[in-house]
């Protein structure tokens, strides 16, 4: 009986020793985590250290999450280590599921959105690195970047380099390279070249604000009946052109019917009322190879009933 308690004790001792020695381990690696914390804490960046097996559960949390995601956002994640999937953006919530799993590729770093107190999402650049046991991951350490001002502005600097200035539509660069990629596609396709007809003699008599405000006029009557598939762009001054995805011909003329009802429906108040703009489109079941050709031959239709109309008002 004594040789079975002193085996069952020095078991004990054993078991215990290696408890100690894995907690051990365990803190020297937060220890060596600290000069990290202590440095990013002050610039407003989240670090953390989290076990993801068996359970998720925080073994340190930035403090300065309450200022970041909202009050008492600290305690709330300390608690309940699965919120973060509550706040997280849906298009994202994958990235987070990876990392958990261990599957995410920690190589270069991911980008999250978080949603704060006041319900808007905010941008993170996340740079994490998983800790292994016995060859599975166990853990998760890492630091949040708050990247939200310079994600915005470089939305803004891409939005720019797409967008005419004036009336927000496409720019003629944006154009050109759609153009290009739907060239080596092999769908129905349709393009519409829309020029204004009286823009000189707004300008000669009120002046090249009003002139704008009919440029913006006519784009806003180009944009309102375009669904999302539809490159709506001004290529030019008073020029304008739409390229038409996956639609019938039918389609077309009913969207350039939609536009020239809206044209004229412009208030009378206005010195342009109603628009006027002479419009010419092509169509053809297969886009592959055509689109120079498509372009063309509506913009020579356009220019046709320009001088359509100048002939019947010379009469």
């Amino acid at each position: 009986m004594g040789i079975v308690v002193g085996g069952i004790l020095i078991c004990l001792i054993v078991l215990c020793i290696r408890l100690h020695n894995e907690k051990a381990k365990l803190q020297r690696k937060i220890d060596l985590f600290k000069p990290m914390i202590e440095t990013t804490e002050g610039i407003r960046d989240i670090v953390y250290y989290c076990e993801v097996y068996p359970k998720l559960k925080y073994l340190y949390l930035s403090p300065n999450l309450d200022s970041i995601l909202g009050p008492n956002s600290l305690e709330k994640h300390l608690k309940n280590p699965d919120k973060i999937f509550g706040i997280v953006h849906p298009d994202d919530l994958d990235i987070l599921r990876k990392k958990q799993l261990g599957t995410l590729n920690f190589d270069k770093p991911i980008t999250v959105r978080f949603q704060n107190h006041l319900g808007q999402y905010i941008w993170f650049e996340e740079y994490a690195t998983p800790v292994y046991k016995d060859g599975k991951v166990i853990a998760v350490q890492g630091v949040f970047r708050n990247i939200h001002s310079q994600h915005i502005l470089q939305e803004q600097l891409e939005y720019k380099s797409t967008h005419d200035g004036l009336t927000g539509l496409y720019n003629r660069e944006y154009f050109q390279l759609k153009k290009n990629e739907f060239n080596e596609m092999a769908i129905p396709i349709s393009v519409i070249i829309a020029d204004l007809d009286d823009l000189k003699e707004i300008n000669d008599e009120n002046g090249h604000q009003m002139g704008d405000r009919l440029i913006i006029a006519a784009a806003d009557c180009l944009n309102k009946y375009a669904d999302k598939e539809m490159i709506v762009a001004r290529i030019g001054g008073d020029e304008f052109a739409v390229i038409i995805p996956d639609k019938c011909a039918l389609e077309v003329e009913q969207y350039i019917e939609k536009v020239h009802s809206e044209m004229n429906g412009i208030s009378n108040s206005l010195p342009f009322s109603p628009i006027r703009v002479s419009i010419g489109y092509e169509y053809s079941p297969s886009s592959y190879g055509l689109m120079r050709q498509l372009f063309n031959k509506a913009d020579q239709k356009m220019y046709k009933n320009k001088k359509m109309k100048k002939t019947i008002v010379s009469r």
